[in-house]
């Protein structure tokens, strides 16, 4: 790692976009990566781990403060809250402790480079402009990612590094024991309902079935942020980075009941987090029977998640010419990726 010149400082590195993150530029050869996360990954990288509490001024000064060879820093933690409000100011806070850490440290740092996403533009509200473009007004607060990217712009100010926010949506990765991501929701939901004898029914809201709607690739992500952190052209932008193409649920579920080797059943609207709340005895006794790897069940799926990505009636779009037009070309075909990362988890025997 002594011989590479970069070193990147990937903050939230257990979770779906830290993980593709930290393991794509491990692999680069020529970045060295510092994973930060309260609980050591357990993945394989090519770095070092850093454990740190976000919430800790003093712990953060004294961990990642002494990484004086950070170049660029990547942050993709979050915490939860039940409000939108109560989100704002523990998520500008550990975004904060851990700014203010690497620049107060006296790290060379060249580019910060935020994880937001499409709630950026109110899609969490209801019905908004689309295609969604990087300048579009804010919608009324609160939404933490306004927070966060106000206390980096003040910070930035007569400061040498630049900053980049990315605004990704519903990102989905192999990233198994993490809940907050749609594959695990709906690779276990259709599992479940195949062991019951059920065919796959669509379990979200009727209108959310036939709404647009979009997702980004982890690695594709992965993929971006690299390019954020190091092109000329991206400093102190945002950009929307997706997949690149739109797609109707009514069009893939098939195809997805087809990679569990199941019938697409109708739309059948329930709430997730009531309906799976007796099954964790169905999902051990099902790891026992296929020889799965031990996830608990509590840590397989976020229902509540599930509850909010399938309900989303109004369509979800938004515009990456400016991603395109900077410099960054990648896309991935939706469905066919989406289907494919499926057909990966029952492989890595996360599901039957």
């Amino acid at each position: 790692m002594a011989n590479r010149i970069k070193t990147a400082l990937v903050i939230g590195a257990t979770g779906v976009i830290g993980k593709a993150l930290t393991q794509w530029l491990g692999a680069r050869g020529d970045w060295s990566v510092i994973a930060v996360s309260r609980r050591a990954p357990d993945y394989d990288f090519d770095g070092v781990h850093v454990a740190a509490d976000l919430f800790d001024r003093a712990d953060c000064a004294a961990k990642l403060g002494t990484l004086d060879r950070v170049t660029h820093m990547f942050y993709a933690a979050y915490t939860d809250r039940p409000t939108w409000a109560e989100q704002c100011a523990p998520n500008a806070e550990m975004f904060e402790n851990a700014l203010a850490a690497v620049e107060e440290g006296g790290a060379p740092l060249e580019r910060v480079v935020l994880m937001q996403g499409t709630k950026y533009y109110g899609c969490h509200l209801g019905p908004f402009k689309t295609p969604a473009r990087e300048d579009d007004p804010r919608h009324m607060p609160p939404n933490f990612y306004f927070n966060q990217q106000d206390l980096m712009e003040a910070r930035r100010q007569g400061k040498q590094w630049r900053w980049v926010c990315l605004r990704p949506h519903t990102v989905c990765g192999q990233a198994i024991g993490m809940p907050l991501n749609l594959l695990s929701v709906i690779a276990v939901y259709a599992a479940l309902s195949k062991e019951l004898g059920l065919p796959l029914r669509w379990p979200g809201k009727a209108k959310a079935f036939d709404a647009m709607f979009q997702l980004t690739d982890a690695g594709l992500l992965a993929r971006s942020a690299e390019w954020a952190a190091t092109a000329d052209g991206a400093g102190d932008q945002a950009f929307n980075i997706t997949n690149g193409d739109y797609f109707r649920w009514n069009q893939l579920w098939p195809k997805i009941a087809a990679a569990f080797e199941m019938e697409a059943g109708p739309v059948q609207t329930i709430d997730l987090t009531q309906m799976m709340a007796d099954k964790a005895a169905l999902w051990e006794a099902m790891t026992a029977k296929y020889g799965l790897q031990q996830t608990a069940f509590a840590d397989a799926a976020n229902w509540a998640f599930g509850n909010y990505v399938l309900g989303n009636e109004w369509d979800v779009m938004s515009d990456t010419t400016k991603a395109r037009r900077a410099g960054f070309h990648e896309c991935l075909d939706s469905e066919a990726r989406f289907v494919e990362q499926l057909r990966e988890l029952r492989t890595a025997r996360f599901v039957p």
